[in-house]
């Protein structure tokens, strides 16, 4: 137990394999007689598609197949479906149009997939498509957020005048209303949070067969969700059995939410390998990624907060515009939009909340989840309002905090919009946050960096998020074989984060396996009998408690089989580090020879079913909160904008960590993503044509190393004890915290210069002309 069990910071076992290129991804993967496919997008934001002659086309070199829209429905091909109980605000359903596949008739945002063109070779696919003629008549489009239900706005679809698909609200208006009514202080900003998507190693892609005989469709794709993946395409779009559907994701280079189960390449790939008798594979191109994925984010939130005269929180009134874009195959488009809303409030006692949230269609991509999946929006939201409260109440932004915190005698604490908080130690972790960062020396670094002639600004973030919900159960199985060893089945799907790793501390804790005694496998629907997959920093906390329960049925039995071949009473029998031992005496057996007895009918006692092997499913009774501080140090070159990342600490509760190495990169990851929305990133249209204008990584910007400040992560621990093994979730947390310590940050170092309010990304023109700003403000008295 002291090398590898639980809470040991274990190097991963999946990386010497990966770093030795043995990895196994989609693209990696290939069958005899494969042809290659190719979409062709639409280059339009809005139009008409008045005709299209694939004639030409069909008769290229190479090419075994051209298919549009018409092909598809002729064969009919269904769709996703939203089931959410959404209205709009007359009244009426939710307003939702699904993904065709290819479409036909018009297109609705750049990159929309009209036709699909299948040939020997990749190349002679990319030819052909040239030779495709299409007539595109184009239209009005809107792409900016705040457009999009502005009175006179372009329509999206005919059939909704005014773009919007629903609305959402949570929490309570008439105790919010009277609220703010009796405040002393009311504080109201405006905030924007911007399009952007996710940048995996691995592009997306997908290689099917179709068996004739069997009737069956095998599909290797890097989905997180393979299960999910199979029961869409069987339930919705073949309309078949589920078992006539075989779905493989092998390893998969980064998801963040945004490999999800309703692509089209998903639907359209297969079935071209039916009609075709042949496999079929598309990989999607870098730069056809942005057209090609989901989005994510791209909110405006009008956010007010009402203050007593002693700085206490009254009540919290958000009106946010969330841009989906044009299609709204199903609820996993919306889900970002309201399934986090509830962290709004975060770790702060508020009496009273209301939230509206608008959901606006554009001519743009579907938004989906994105690592945090609505968890950053709604804190950004609640850090930035608590700074610019401070400055314009006068008062100490920390004290503020330290007014409203939750105390942990609150726990379990019921928040405004109905959360609760199982457990949680958010002052104190506030308090260490502050203390390592050095927070009270700060003010001697501020006039130092001003004698140089730069800025120097500290932001920080109190964090919470929502985990491991309730609603979605997990599988697990542990299946040992007659020569003692094990394989370990999981329904979550690893994506870089280290699941082989975790899930065999787990095992080890539990049965004493040494982890080269275990096979790990998950992403194969037709070897794990089922799972949801990875989303919502799930997977320790559901996945490994499956796995626990599964261990735990493995030792139940074991004990029984032990105590027949040691001859003594089972509940005589302690089970430590992988060995049964008679208590009070040196006469012990291991559990691999109990697995190896347990395929040996005579060694078996009477009546016994051979063999060794045990599942399990968990569901949580309720939800986990992990949370932390973000503490974020920057320096700003006034004469250029340039904004430098000094410093980065992060104080985590993630409850228990079951490989802190694991959780430690997680959160690094996590803050990269989100510095590099609050600094660099975002998807960028021109406001006329509906263009994109970051359609490469000349134009969208990442961090780079360069880029990234030393992050320190401390621990904070509070274990929950919804789940045995005290997990909380981790994978989000680095997200959640970093967009709004940065941006506040940044705001700190230009505020005495008169900058009071600056949007996302904060870019070195955005900066400067803030600057400039300020200046020219500050000459003129404030006058124009």
């Amino acid at each position: 137990m002291d090398n590898y069990g639980i809470g040991q910071p274990v190097s991963r076992f999946e990386d010497p394999r990966l770093l030795r290129g043995k990895g196994r991804f989609v693209d990696d993967e290939n069958l005899p007689g494969q042809a290659h496919a190719f979409l062709l997008r639409s280059p339009y934001a809005h139009a008409v598609i008045r005709s299209m002659d694939c004639t030409t086309a069909r008769a290229a070199p190479g090419v075994v197949g051209v298919y549009t829209g018409e092909d598809l429905a002729r064969d009919g091909m269904g769709t996703m479906k939203v089931t959410l109980p959404r209205k709009r605000p007359d009244g009426s359903p939710v307003f939702a149009k699904p993904h065709l596949g290819l479409s036909t008739g018009h297109v609705k945002h750049v990159g929309d997939p009209v036709v699909l063109i299948v040939a020997e070779t990749l190349l002679q696919a990319r030819d052909a498509a040239e030779l495709v003629e299409i007539h595109y008549d184009p239209l009005p489009s809107v792409t900016d957020t705040a457009q999009t239900v502005a009175p006179g706005a372009p329509r999206v679809w005919d059939e909704c005048p005014d773009n919007i698909s629903n609305v959402f609200q949570a929490g309570n208006a008439a105790e919010t209303d009277a609220a703010f009514a009796k405040a002393a202080r009311v504080v109201k900003r405006r905030y924007t949070i911007s399009r952007v998507y996710a940048h995996y190693m691995q592009p997306r892609g997908v290689l099917a067969s179709y068996d004739e005989g069997d009737e069956r469709y095998t599909i290797w794709a890097d989905v997180q969700y393979p299960h999910r993946v199979r029961n869409a395409l069987a339930e919705s779009i073949f309309k078949i059995p589920e078992h006539r559907i075989r779905v493989i994701a092998n390893d998969i280079g980064g998801g963040f939410g945004t490999k999800g189960w309703q692509y089209p390449e998903h639907r359209l790939i297969p079935w071209a390998a039916r009609k075709l008798g042949r496999p079929v594979k598309w990989t999607c191109e870098r730069s056809e990624a942005i057209l090609a994925d989901e989005h994510a984010r791209d909110n405006i939130s009008n956010a007010e907060l009402a203050l007593d005269g002693e700085g206490r929180i009254l009540a919290l009134r958000v009106s946010t515009l969330a841009n989906v874009g044009a299609y709204i195959s199903s609820d996993r488009n919306l889900l970002a939009t309201f399934v986090n809303v509830h962290t709004l409030s975060s770790v702060y006692a508020i009496p009273a909340a209301h939230v509206e949230v608008t959901c606006a269609m554009s001519n743009s991509n579907a938004t989906a989840p994105y690592r945090g999946a609505g968890r950053p929006e709604s804190i950004y939201v609640m850090e930035r309002l608590l700074d610019d409260a401070a400055r314009e109440i006068g008062m100490d932004r920390v004290e503020l905090r330290r007014r409203n915190i939750i105390p942990p005698t609150a726990m379990p604490y019921r928040n405004p919009f109905g959360a609760v908080y199982d457990c949680g130690e958010f002052g104190r972790g506030m308090e260490q946050a502050l203390e390592a960062s050095g927070y009270a020396r700060f003010e001697e670094r501020r006039a130092e960096a001003r004698r140089r002639g730069m800025l120097r600004g500290i932001g920080i973030a109190n964090a919470i998020e929502r985990a491991a919900s309730p609603n979605q159960l997990e599988f697990a199985e542990i299946r040992f074989m007659p020569s003692g060893s094990a394989l370990v089945l999981v329904g979550t799907k690893n994506m870089g984060q280290g699941h082989e790793t975790m899930y065999k501390q787990i095992v080890h804790e539990r049965l004493g396996l040494a982890p080269f005694d275990v096979q790990f496998i998950d992403g194969d629907t037709d070897r794990v009998a089922f799972g949801m997959g990875t989303n919502g920093s799930r997977s320790t906390a559901i996945g490994g408690t499956a796995l626990w329960r599964a261990a735990g049925r493995i030792v139940e039995k074991g004990r029984k089989i032990a105590s027949h071949l040691l001859e003594a009473a089972a509940e005589d029998l302690e089970f430590t580090a992988g060995e049964f031992v008679v208590a009070g005496t040196d006469r012990k057996i291991s559990l691999k020879e109990v697995a190896k007895a347990a395929f040996v009918v005579p060694r078996l006692p009477q009546g016994m079913e051979g063999g060794l092997y045990e599942t399990a499913t968990f569901v949580p009774s309720a939800d986990t909160w992990p949370n932390g501080t973000h503490v974020c140090e920057v320096e700003v070159d006034p004469l250029t904008g340039q904004v430098q990342v000094l410093d980065y600490l992060v104080v985590d509760d993630v409850g228990t960590m079951v490989n802190p190495t694991g959780v430690k990169g997680q959160i690094h990851g996590g803050v990269a993503q989100g510095l590099g929305q609050a600094l660099m990133e975002q998807v960028a249209y021109d406001p006329e044509s509906g263009q994109l204008l970051s359609g490469s990584f000349m134009d969208y910007a990442m961090p780079r190393a360069g880029d990234m400040p030393p992050i320190r992560v401390e621990s904070n621990a509070v274990p929950t004890a919804l789940n045995p093994l005290g997990a909380k979730g981790a994978g989000e947390a680095g997200t959640v915290g970093s967009i709004p310590a940065v941006m506040n940050a940044v705001i700190d170092a230009l505020a005495p210069l008169g900058v009071t309010t600056l949007e996302m990304p904060a870019t070195s023109q955005k900066v400067w002309a803030a600057i400039r700003a300020a200046r020219g403000s500050a000459t003129t008295g404030g006058k124009p």
